[in-house]
């Protein structure tokens, strides 16, 4: 039997939502062997009442939160038992004449290949929900797709990753569409002076590249596409939006009707993954989760009243640019708007980038608008972003022949789409990691197999090796005063 989710209307019954707040709803039940039971989130979002201002930015923000710390069931649509964590089709159980399994489709719940949790907020809840994980947390990229699953955590199968913190999101995904605008119309101008090498800029970040027949055809610490990405360690996910459909779908069995009932691509499929649940996320319940997300808190310096610490994280301050580690981690930048938009017009194809796509812009103003702190405000309608990063990836990988080579991050074999640079292997390049949480979102390193902010630190090489190496000459007084300064960048609970 098919079931489908429930859509808030505006002119359904008034119901309350897990966090307590008024919705309009319409009754749900179970499909009838587990009519006994109940979903987690009863209430789907509809997106016209989202356009139409009949939805409040608290209801909006309320159902996303809603939708992030659920565990959801069956009843929700949780599973995927005919599709891969990538949305594809994938082999359903089968079995030979003789009765023996040929195929055996997919796995209820695996942590390998997945579905491998039931709440985003089962990985992303340190120092609250939003936030980063534990390493018993970390999510095995790449194996999602694979058909037949795996039960191998082999780096020739997946890339092991910790879970990294949401909070400043927002900013950052606004500072990334903001730098693909600018790199993309110096790119224009690059073209039409000819083929050759150019070095594009934008909020003080340089990326050289290369046009051959007209086109970008590489380009150093960014996609040709010329995209910032990001999201994901290695910088592939252009959105909040994306983001979440891509994990829902992976980490879940949770289908997003844009990708899936809606997609052209997918059939227009109701029930693409074959779980007997339809709608399971419709086109509001992403703008919801999106929105949420965008509006946690701004990580921000914690400073203590004892005098000395404060000493501490002033001379480490000083340190941390005197080595040279804001050269990549770069302190603030700029923003040119306040608002947050959404959707994301670079999202790709389904995910929702547009009115087109059935979601118009919605806005609001990230420095008076959602969990505080918030975003700093700049002149003349700036803000300020003290994320501390520069949102390029790098490689910290020394060479392999080097004497006493550091080659901490370069244990993975997987790509995950990253091109090869100057001769190097695409799995050795990293997004800059955002420093302005990592006071209190411990573990470090893209695995999350390093303790303490010193020995990621002295685990860079590569193109960090010069810094990591000014870090070691460093006084024990002064490390501590760095390590001191780190530790005050903090994201604060509510």
């Amino acid at each position: 039997m098919k079931i489908s989710k429930l859509i808030v209307t505006a002119s359904a019954v008034t119901v309350l939502n897990i966090n307590g707040a008024a919705f309009a709803a319409e009754s749900k039940e179970c499909p009838p062997e587990l009519s006994a039971d109940a979903p987690v989130v009863p209430l789907s979002m509809e997106q016209a009442d989202i356009n139409s201002g009949a939805l409040s930015f608290d209801e909006i923000n309320d159902h996303g939160e809603a939708l992030f710390i659920a565990k959801f069931n069956t009843c929700d649509g949780q599973g995927r038992p005919e599709t891969t964590g990538g949305g594809d089709k994938r082999d359903v159980p089968t079995h030979s004449e003789e009765g023996e399994l040929v195929s055996a489709g997919q796995i209820t719940k695996l942590r390998t290949s997945a579905p491998d949790s039931d709440a985003c907020s089962g990985c992303h809840n340190e120092p609250e929900a939003g936030g980063a994980g534990d390493f018993v947390a970390n999510v095995f990229v790449l194996a999602q797709a694979l058909d037949p699953v795996t039960l191998s955590v082999s780096p020739t199968r997946s890339n092991s990753r910790n879970t990294l913190g949401m909070h400043g999101s927002g900013p950052i995904e606004m500072l990334a569409r903001e730098m693909s605008a600018e790199l993309q119309f110096q790119a224009m101008a690059a073209k039409a002076a000819g083929d050759g090498s150019y070095t594009l800029s934008s909020k003080g970040v340089d990326f050289d590249i290369k046009i051959d027949g007209g086109e970008v055809v590489a380009a150093e610490g960014i996609d040709a596409d010329l995209i910032v990405k990001p999201f994901h360690q290695a910088g592939k996910v252009i959105s909040l939006r994306e983001f979440s459909t891509n994990a829902m779908n992976h980490h879940h069995g949770m289908q997003a009707e844009e990708r899936f009932d809606l997609n052209p691509a997918k059939g227009y499929d109701p029930d693409y993954d074959n779980d007997g649940v339809e709608r399971e996320l419709t086109i509001g319940d992403q703008t919801a989760i999106s929105i949420w997300q965008a509006q946690l808190s701004t990580p921000t310096q914690v400073i203590p009243e004892d005098p000395a610490t404060k000493k501490m994280i002033e001379r480490g301050e000083v340190v941390f640019d005197k080595i040279g580690c804001a050269s990549c981690h770069k302190p603030e930048m700029v923003l040119n708007s306040r608002d947050f938009v959404e959707p994301n017009p670079y999202n790709p194809a389904g995910t929702c980038a547009s009115e087109a796509d059935g979601c118009p812009d919605y806005s609001f103003d990230m420095t008076e608008t959602g969990d505080a702190p918030r975003l700093e405000k700049g002149q003349n309608g700036t803000a300020i972003v003290r994320a501390y990063t520069d949102l390029k990836r790098h490689n910290l990988c020394d060479d392999e022949g080097t004497p006493n080579a550091i080659r901490w991050f370069c244990n993975e074999q997987l790509a995950q789409g990253r091109a090869d640079q100057d001769g190097k292997p695409g799995t050795e390049y990293f997004l800059t990691r955002k420093l302005w949480d990592v006071g209190n979102t411990a573990p470090y390193g893209h695995r999350g197999d390093l303790t303490t902010i010193t020995e990621a630190i002295l685990m860079h090489g590569g193109e960090g090796r010069a810094s990591r190496d000014a870090f070691v000459r460093q006084s024990k007084k002064k490390q501590k005063d760095l390590v001191t300064f780190l530790k005050s960048l903090q994201i604060v609970p509510q």
